[in-house]
């Protein structure tokens, strides 16, 4: 396998983590410091395009002032009051954060897979509340290659073994079907138990699978024919990062259960939210579902800050035009080692073709030796997904240093 050298200041920093931290990662041998836009800094001095915006969690770019400065304010004034009182804060994001997206009620909590076991609570207490579904009955659709997180709930329907093997035994109640298949999920919908569907609008973790582009209306049309209630988790997805508010604007569809995260706070605190009508949120009553720091005074401000930032900065049209842009431009090198370029504003992913089963880690490290830190997935598949505010000079010069870099595969 190839390897580079690293300075003896990162290889401290290596040491630790790999002396007295869980090894749950492996990251590629960078110990970062500094961030700025679409840059990040490390212990050196080095400079780096970040490619992979803390995957999706930072849109907006890194440490933006706005962001930041609504942090350090409000970090000065109150954090966290628990939802046992009212803050001063909260009913203000909501108020903002229902009425930009379309609907009664938000549900604050913190990390994207929380707000995931939000929504599927939800959608089972609707499932026998609303629609009549048997006790311990209710099902939710979901699809195969799907990542919604790593809890014992979201693994029980994982059908990525890295996931799930060996921390069963497993939650019941999910029935997978095939990504981007509509005759699969009507299939599914047959069974009257069926509470919800749970979908990505383009699958980020498996390699940015972009669905046909009948795909989400065609969810959206089976749901509302089988009283079915669509989830759509667009933690990933959402906020700008496909060249639209939401992955779903593409394709004109309201989902029934929204759920979002990561570049809801700029890369600075957790916040993630599920949103809803209230013919679904309310049939959860106080002390059903809850987490001590969701809907936090600090997280709340952070939150504001981080959707205007994206609603003036007009991040979802330079998304939709640099993404354009970046696959242009890849598509232009004609690589023998690029099999497929795909992607929808700026969430984008090359596969690799290789005789080496290595060779996208491999090219990562080379990236990086040259200043674009971007990570494989499922082996073969580079993400790229810079910070929404790149501009055509940087994508231009971003793909210069992927051009160079793939001659390391030659």
């Amino acid at each position: 396998m190839l390897t580079h050298s690293v300075s003896e200041r990162t290889a401290h920093f290596l040491a630790l983590e790999e002396n007295f931290g869980a090894h749950n990662y492996h990251p590629l041998p960078v110990v970062l410091e500094k961030g700025e836009g679409v840059f990040v800094y490390d212990i050196d001095g080095k400079r780096y395009y970040d490619f992979l915006s803390g995957y999706s969690a930072v849109n907006q770019g890194h440490c933006h002032p706005k962001i930041i400065k609504a942090l350090v304010d409000q970090a000065q004034k109150l954090t966290l009051t628990s939802r046992a009182f009212y803050n001063n804060l909260l009913g203000s994001y909501e108020k903002m954060i229902t009425q930009l997206f379309g609907y009664d009620k938000v549900l604050p909590m913190n990390t994207g897979v929380e707000a995931v076991e939000t929504a599927i609570k939800l959608a089972r207490r609707w499932g026998y509340s609303n629609k009549g579904i048997a006790e311990n009955k209710a099902r939710i659709v979901v699809c195969e290659d799907n990542f919604h997180g790593r809890t014992s709930t979201v693994i029980s329907f994982s059908t990525d073994p890295s996931s799930y093997k060996n921390f069963g035994p497993f939650m019941t109640g999910f029935d997978v079907v095939p990504y981007n298949n509509l005759q699969a999920i009507e299939a599914a919908f047959q069974n009257n138990e069926v509470a919800a569907i749970l979908v990505e609008p383009i699958q980020g973790e498996a390699g940015v699978v972009v669905p046909d582009e009948n795909y989400l209306q065609g969810i959206r049309t089976l749901c509302d024919e089988y009283n079915v209630l669509f989830i759509a988790d667009e933690i990933q997805t959402g906020l700008c990062r496909t060249g639209k508010m939401l992955a779903c604007d593409h394709a004109n569809v309201h989902p029934d259960i929204l759920i979002l995260g990561k570049a809801l706070s700029g890369g600075t605190v957790p916040v993630s939210a599920v949103l809803c009508d209230d013919e679904i949120m309310l049939n959860i009553k106080p002390g059903e579902h809850g987490s001590t720091y969701g809907g936090n005074p600090l997280a709340c401000a952070v939150a504001i800050a981080s959707l205007e930032v994206l609603q003036k900065e007009d991040m979802a049209k330079n998304a939709e035009d640099m993404g354009a842009l970046l696959r242009e431009e890849l598509a232009k090198l004609n690589s023998p080692f690029i099999q497929t370029i795909r992607g929808k504003g700026l969430l984008n992913a090359i596969v690799i073709k290789h005789s080496n089963s290595d060779a996208a880690w491999e090219l990562c490290l080379e990236l990086k030796e040259n200043g674009l830190l971007a990570k494989p997935t499922h082996g073969d598949k580079i993400r790229f997904a810079p910070p929404l505010l790149i501009t055509k000079e940087q994508i231009l010069e971003c793909v210069t240093i992927i051009q160079q870099s793939l001659k390391i595969l030659a």
